[in-house]
């Protein structure tokens, strides 16, 4: 056999080989060497990060929180469950809209609206993806011009696009149902943990004992539980439904998750408890509120209504700052003396007040139109999306135009049938010898 395979084998030189196995090892150095960098730079930010003058109060460290048999304390790795149990959270609400709230809507007679569709059009569809879905005012001329197109029917092409991405009402029915089933699970769960802890109802408990209360497994499952849902939230903002107030809800959710991961390390489980109770409370008449209103069942939906603008106002403007914000701002200076988590946690508090605030706003505008008028705006607290009124007043319009221009050509066939009648009455009468009065 021709020994063809030996030939660029005998042709490499020995320096060649040594100079390679070189370069190996030195990338094989430099890569353990980039390794241990990495590890001692996590192990730094590590300790860093979970310094004790961080989380606890000052003369307390983490050796005093050690766990026993008998005691168990919050431990941060436990939040890891919050991310597996988050998906499943989203698999069941998949699952919820499609088998039950789905089927519901149109049991109870919620209709999607009929949209006209926009005709295909390569040029706007691509500005429509690639720039902006509302055109400026020289952006449609431009457009219109390269088109061919009058800039109204431009106007017009953007419009019914913008419709077509707009949600449906089923799924804005769904996305409800699913909310108000979790709230009255929650609420009631929470009530249930709560009502015998002494700290429901003498707030000072909240800081007996501080920060050395052991978590009791009713807590850990309800922190676990409210933790997952507002995680899951995160996940989906992209495909739910996009409401006017859409940076505060991401600024509610990230101070939210913020909140319950940094009251379970720095053990504030009692007023975290407090605080996810109050919130809940409010939100399980807002969402069957929003049902009603999809529902078109406008008395029910106004009494309900007035119902949650009281139960939002009460609890978070009145119950909140006293059991909350007063709880954790001046209760626990008897305790301890201010420290970084003091700080952080009063700082997102005020955070989720100051949400409260600002939804309060719209609330109470809401309630003072509808004590002027009789009757509720069709959106609920946020949920308003872009109306179809210019699209309405087109159509209004198109019809003004047509039934003025029937009318005028009924007006027009009219008087050329007088005037025909009345020559053909004349003609008549002077050939039968008939005078005309």
């Amino acid at each position: 056999m021709p020994n063809v395979g030996l030939k660029p084998m005998l042709s490499v030189r020995p320096g060649s080989l040594l100079q390679s196995q070189t370069l190996s090892s030195h990338r094989s150095l430099t890569t353990q060497e980039a390794g241990k960098r990495s590890t001692r730079m996590a192990h730094s930010l590590n300790e860093w990060l979970w310094q004790h003058e961080y989380w606890l109060p000052p003369g307390i460290t983490w050796e005093d929180m050690k766990e026993s048999e008998d005691t168990h304390y919050p431990q941060p790795h436990d939040l890891l469950l919050s991310i597996p149990f988050a998906l499943i959270l989203v698999v069941i609400r998949c699952f919820f809209e499609r088998t039950i709230a789905l089927p519901l809507s149109g049991k109870l007679g919620v209709r999607d609206k009929l949209r006209p569709k926009a005709q295909p059009n390569p040029v706007l569809e691509t500005f429509y993806g690639m720039h902006r879905k509302n055109p400026k005012e020289g952006e449609l001329i431009n457009l219109a011009k390269q088109c061919d197109l009058p800039v109204r029917k431009v106007e017009r092409w953007f419009r019914r696009r913008r419709n077509i991405d707009r949600p449906n009402l089923s799924k804005k029915f769904c996305e409800a149902c699913w909310r108000f089933t979790f709230y009255i699970i929650s609420f009631f769960t929470g009530l249930a943990i709560l009502y015998d802890k002494p700290w429901l109802w003498d707030h000072r408990e909240c800081w007996t004992g501080y920060p050395q209360q052991p978590l009791q497994p009713s807590l850990f499952w309800y922190y676990l539980l409210e933790l997952s849902f507002y995680c899951s939230l995160v996940f989906t903002l992209p495909f739910d439904v996009k409401r006017k107030d859409f940076k505060e809800q991401v600024v509610h959710h990230a101070a939210t998750i913020f909140l319950i991961s940094f009251s379970y390390c720095a053990n504030y489980i009692r007023i975290g408890t407090l605080v996810m109770v109050i919130h809940d409370a409010s939100d399980c008449f807002l969402e069957p509120t929003k049902i009603l209103n999809y529902m078109k069942w406008k008395k029910s939906c106004n009494c309900l209504f007035m119902i949650f603008s009281a139960v939002f106002l009460i609890s978070r403007l009145v119950i909140f700052p006293y059991t909350v914000l007063y709880n954790t701002y001046y209760y626990s200076m008897e305790i301890f003396q201010p420290f970084f988590g003091y700080y952080f946690m009063n700082a997102l508090l005020i955070t989720l007040q100051l949400l409260s605030v600002f939804w309060s706003c719209l609330i109470i505008r809401m309630v003072y139109k509808f004590l002027l008028q009789g009757t509720m705006e069709k959106d609920m607290r946020s949920d308003t999306e872009e109306s179809d009124k210019d699209e309405e007043r087109e159509k209004i319009r198109e019809k003004e135009r047509n039934g003025i221009m029937h009318f005028n050509n009924i007006t027009s066939n009219n008087c050329v049938q007088r005037n025909v009648s009345q020559q053909n009455n004349r003609t008549h009468l002077t050939n039968g010898h008939a005078k005309e009065r």
